[in-house]
């Protein structure tokens, strides 16, 4: 793994430096875009608007538009916007992880101490576990501001991305009635299918399975024999009461 972000985590008056590296990574296959005519790769170009010629990455810049004019910016004037919050993961609360709606998460980061025996580095990630909570910070990564919790995760702090509030849409313009007549018999059979199929969080049981079977296709493709693909059969149910349903999913066994 490769750091992509450089700087330290805020403890009050702590300062523990440490580098960022990304926790997560993508499972999706790697897809070439091709001419249909004769599988040539299509390349995407920087192209200038008005030479129709191709911009070199280094002669690239930032732009703000402004009454049809640009301001053109460059990575000192991000800094100069925030200088603290580009270097600095300033912890300013602590919250219970349990608070926080998972709308808000969006990727998460392992940190790295500058040095393998950091007691700072220690102590804040005790100091989680036994409290059981999570700091909540702002800093800056890639001329962004960004909302995040720190969170232990075994003995590692882990640097999670959160959106802001105003990013999440409001739900009055969705069709959904207030105040529907859901009777007591219905919900306890719903409290009751809840139950039976609850059970500890354990994401290792789930696999990726949609792109195992589409790798299977590819190899089967590049071997010259047809891919077969599995049709869907609906599950029918032998009602359309809502009861009856709810029963008939008791009765069926888990994970059949």
């Amino acid at each position: 793994m490769r750091s992509i972000w450089k700087g330290s985590i805020g403890f009050g008056l702590v300062s523990i430096p440490v580098k960022l590296f990304s926790a997560v990574q993508t499972s999706s296959l790697d897809f070439d875009m091709l001419d249909s005519r004769d599988h040539s790769r299509i390349r995407y170009q920087r192209v200038n608007e008005h030479t129709k010629k191709e911009v070199p990455f280094d002669k690239i810049v930032k732009g703000y538009k402004i009454d049809d004019e640009y301001v053109i910016m460059d990575e000192h004037d991000f800094e100069d916007a925030a200088p603290e919050k580009s270097k600095v993961i300033t912890i300013e609360s602590f919250v219970d992880v349990d608070e926080v709606n998972p709308m808000f998460y969006e990727t998460s980061y392992y940190t790295e101490p500058d040095t393998k025996n950091n007691k700072a580095y220690g102590l804040l990630l005790q100091a989680l576990i036994k409290s059981k909570k999570a700091g909540l910070a702002r800093f800056v990564l890639r001329s962004t501001e960004s909302l995040c919790i720190v969170h232990p995760v075994k003995n590692v702090l882990v640097v999670t991305r959160i959106r802001f509030g105003q990013q999440i849409r409001d739900t009055d313009d969705l069709e959904i009635a207030k105040d529907m007549d859901i009777s007591k018999r219905e919900l306890d059979m719903g409290l009751a299918l809840i139950d039976q199929y609850s059970e500890k969080f354990d994401v290792s049981k789930f696999k990726d399975e949609y792109n195992d079977s589409l790798l299977k296709i590819i190899e089967a493709k590049s071997k010259g024999k047809r891919a077969t693909v599995k049709k869907l059969k609906p599950h029918k149910t032998s009602g359309t009461d809502l009861y009856d349903q709810l029963m008939e999913s008791l009765k069926t066994k888990k994970g059949a």
